[in-house]
């Protein structure tokens, strides 16, 4: 666990600020036809045009056979996170969740967003809605002097409430000085429990719920997490600070 100091936080909500703004841009392409791989160039252009470097490409997180090959994690309906782009093609009806960090000033930032291609059911409009409210409700909850236990339970009550799967192999995690630091922030736990949160602490807060069970299963690849039952999943994240007045979005534009 590592505290940030105020020049790592300034540089952070800088980088938050960039990274916010190449997500908007992706966004506003997504379009039945467009390629994963379309998106994930364009991912890295924006990042390097800005003078800024990109964190997932050459990543090699522990346990991985190889480091990560793209700027941008692309998955799509079933798939949970870190789906590698490549010639598949958008449709419409699909969900894509998008990924992505960038290094600015040597500070990691990162978030993720999934979004629904052309028209989609209630069910799934309303998987994506409840799955980011369980994201601020976790930021709410990450508050100084509370424990990560706070932030974890916040999030399971939203996906036991609508009951739906709840991702338990991956969570939000430390972020700044590397992609991943410690804490993890599991989805899922109960309240006063964990390592206590403290003034100046960085933390990437991402829930992944299911339609479906919990299980997850590891592609081929030995990058892409899907749902063992093929549901759709959802994610978001963003990267927050923990400051004397409460917790800081900085992946914002």
């Amino acid at each position: 666990m590592t505290i940030k100091s105020k020049d790592d936080i300034k540089a952070l909500r800088e980088g938050g600020k960039r990274l916010s703004r190449v997500m908007d841009a992706l966004e506003d392409v997504l379009k039945p036809g467009i390629t994963t791989r379309e998106l994930d160039a364009l991912a890295e252009r924006l990042i390097r045009d800005g003078g800024d470097v990109p964190a997932f490409l050459n990543y090699q997180p522990a346990g991985a056979e190889y480091p990560y090959p793209a700027t941008l994690c692309v998955s799509i309906n079933d798939e949970i996170v870190h789906g590698i782009p490549g010639k598949r093609v958008l449709k419409e009806g699909n969900i894509v969740s998008l990924d992505i960090g960038l290094i600015h000033k040597g500070l990691v930032v990162d978030m993720a967003r999934t979004l629904a291609i052309g028209k989609v059911s209630e069910e799934i409009l309303q998987l994506l809605k409840i799955t980011k409210d369980a994201l601020k409700a976790g930021i709410k909850a990450a508050k100084v002097g509370n424990k990560i236990g706070d932030i974890s339970a916040a999030i399971e009550k939203y996906g036991v409430g609508a009951g739906y799967g709840i991702v338990r192999e991956l969570g939000g995690h430390g972020v700044g000085h590397k992609v991943h630091e410690h804490p993890f922030v599991p989805n899922y736990g109960a309240s006063g429990t964990g390592p206590k949160l403290q003034e100046h602490m960085v933390l990437a807060l991402e829930p992944m719920f299911n339609l479906g069970g919990d299980d997850v299963v590891l592609d081929a690849d030995g990058y892409t997490y899907k749902t063992a039952d093929c549901s759709f999943s959802a994610h978001f994240e963003h990267t927050i600070v923990l400051t004397k007045k409460g917790p800081e979005i900085v992946t914002v534009s």
